[in-house]
């Protein structure tokens, strides 16, 4: 350990025991609090780059807290008692790994008299070196060559501020033990003067820092994922907004179609974020008129989230526009999207609504596969449609989806949504909250007013999905 003897200061005294002793305690209780918060950031996905960080910065201060706890109790006892004072034999077996046992034995220290030649090593420097006690300690001169060769101008240089120029010392280098193992030790140390001020001998003391500095690697790698992650999510989302809003339809809030007057459609949607996840689903709406005079209205949901969820929506979109119009009825439509689907290169599940509104006869053609069913509000109540046959598009092979028809009449108001505006549990399942909202589509005038209404309704509240809604009014 260091001599009492530095330069122009007297030995210093050591601390009054109390107070180590009450330093030692609250170390200890500390230790134990991180400890226990260790415990519980136990890694259960090894995948998770952020559990990974919190695992790794728990570990780090409970790594720092041992070592206070016993450089405090150093500390407390003084300066160690060599063997060699007692006459005690010494041993010439190698010293264990200092990575195991007490912390006391990754300290040691070293005094080299520069008048005698003599070096002193204490009992622990030789554990770190992995040298037999008894053996030669190594000299200044010796020193650089068990040290990489990388780290050798590092101590050559601090060994010589030291003697020349009676700077302290203060750095880390490798060294490589006899066994092969390489070691981080961090050493500080000072010049001791004679009474002329000439420097007549140099101590220093050896850390073995390797647990330490790989701890250090570890929270600085796992920070690093994180954010490398963090970017990627952020950059995969901001991808999956663009393609989100270059497939959905290019209106935005209410569609005005061609035709005018009673019986025709007044049109108006609305696309609601999840607001408990930043994530992209694969919701979509749709209304266009096609060919032959009559509407097309669709909403449907893709299971999963971000840009696999998006691109299979723009590729189940674009195939529901083609088919629709080139006249294929509602239900086989929705038949050859569930074909597209399991022969997708990504194998989904998703669920669709698929309208036709015919303007002559005012008749809705209708067919679904797992998706509510549409909302239908007349004279300031309302209810959901009977669902014709369908299933999960991709849940099965070879299955037929039914078609129905629903006469609508002027003021009638038809709502289609995505489950995750009504799958909320303060609200339980179900279209209800939906249903409670007729006598406020009674006063509206426009589907827009419809649309505001329920996004005043849903749009400030938790979901944790995304969800899409589309109003579709009768003129009267």
């Amino acid at each position: 350990m260091p001599s009492p003897h530095f330069a122009d200061r007297p030995a210093p005294q050591p601390p009054a025991h109390d107070a180590v002793d009450a330093l030692i305690d609250r170390t200890r209780r500390l230790r134990g609090d991180v400890d226990a918060v260790r415990r519980d950031a136990v890694v259960i996905d090894e995948d998770d780059p952020q559990l990974r960080w919190q695992r790794a910065l728990c570990e780090l201060a409970v790594h720092h807290l041992d070592n206070l706890d016993e450089h405090l109790g150093q500390l407390k006892a003084g300066l160690p008692t060599r063997r060699a004072e007692h006459g005690a034999p010494e041993t010439a077996g190698t010293p264990e790994d200092p990575r195991s046992g007490s912390l006391l034995n990754r300290v040691g220290s070293a005094e080299w008299n520069l008048l005698t030649d003599e070096v002193s090593w204490s009992d622990e420097l030789y554990g770190i070196f992995g040298r037999p006690h008894g053996s030669p300690p190594l000299s200044l001169d010796d020193m650089p060559s068990v040290l990489l060769a990388d780290d050798q101008p590092l101590l050559t240089a601090m060994v010589t501020g030291c003697l020349v120029d009676g700077r302290p010392m203060d750095g880390e280098f490798r060294i490589v033990r006899p066994d092969g193992r390489t070691r981080t030790l961090h050493m500080t140390g000072e010049p001791v003067l004679d009474a002329q001020g000439c420097t007549a001998s140099m101590w220093a003391v050896l850390r073995d820092v390797s647990e330490l500095r790989r701890s250090e690697q570890a929270v600085s790698s796992s920070r690093a994922s994180v954010r490398r992650e963090e970017h990627i999510e952020r950059a995969e989302h901001r991808m999956a907004v663009e393609l989100q809003e270059t497939v959905l339809p290019p209106w935005r809030g209410s569609l005005r179609l061609p035709q005018q007057g009673p019986g025709a459609l007044d049109i108006a949607a609305h696309y609601l974020p999840s607001t408990s996840s930043g994530l992209i689903g694969g919701d979509w709406y749709d209304a266009m008129e096609l060919p032959d005079g009559r509407t097309l209205l669709t909403v449907g949901d893709l299971t999963g989230h971000g840009i696999p969820a998006t691109s299979a929506m723009a590729m189940m979109l674009g195939a529901l526009r083609g088919m629709a119009v080139a006249g294929i009825e509602p239900g086989a439509l929705m038949g050859h999207l569930n074909q597209l689907l399991e022969s997708s290169m990504q194998p989904a599940l998703g669920s669709a609504l698929c309208c036709r509104f015919d303007p002559d006869g005012s008749i809705l053609s209708w067919a679904q596969a797992g998706h509510p069913a549409p909302l239908l509000f007349r004279e300031g109540s309302g209810r959901p449609l009977p669902p014709p046959d369908g299933v999960l598009l991709g849940a099965s092979s070879k299955v037929a989806f039914e078609q129905d028809e629903v006469r609508l009449f002027p003021g009638d108001v038809l709502v289609l949504h995505t489950d995750g505006l009504t799958r909320r549990s303060d609200r339980g399942a179900g279209p209800e909250a939906l249903l409670a909202l007729a006598p406020r589509f009674a006063r509206a005038r426009t589907a827009q007013e419809c649309v505001r209404s329920v996004v005043e309704e849903f749009g400030g509240a938790e979901r944790m999905d995304d969800a899409c809604v589309l109003v579709a009014r009768i003129g009267a």
